[in-house]
């Protein structure tokens, strides 16, 4: 016997879409072997989106594509940087820009084995939260 299903969402319901800890190479940082060696990075991504078409459709144009927000992170992460900050920044500002459907969006970026004088450090890094202007 099949059961039929009845939908009680509200309209405003939000989904998460996450990609967590891509790991990527550049060539951020303030020193100079920081620009010309490079470093390993990891980077976490989480966008909110109010449509939930795709919870029911199961059509990919009814969301927001992690491939297409990994391709952003891809991009972004390869323009080089001094600070942490200005990476987020870019990211964050770009995911908005290309994906009018996100209302909100944290970006997590962590340098691995960052060159801290006297210390060893699994990661170092800095958190980024934007959200879109009503």
């Amino acid at each position: 016997m099949k059961m039929k299903m009845t939908e009680h969402w509200k309209t405003e319901s939000a989904m998460k879409i996450l990609l967590n800890d891509i790991q990527i190479y550049a060539r951020h940082g303030v020193l100079p072997q920081e620009k010309t060696l490079g470093a390993w990075f990891r980077v976490s991504v989480e966008g909110t989106v109010m449509e939930t078409e795709a919870a029911r459709s199961d059509r990919l144009s009814d969301t927001v594509s992690y491939a297409d927000i990994a391709q952003v992170v891809s991009e972004e992460m390869s323009v080089p940087s001094q600070l942490l900050e200005h990476v987020c920044g870019r990211i964050g500002r770009r995911l908005l820009h290309d994906f009018p459907a996100l209302v909100n969006v944290s970006i997590r970026l962590i340098k691995q084995n960052p060159p801290i004088t006297g210390l060893q450090c699994n990661g170092a890094g800095v958190e980024l939260t934007l959200t879109r202007e009503s």
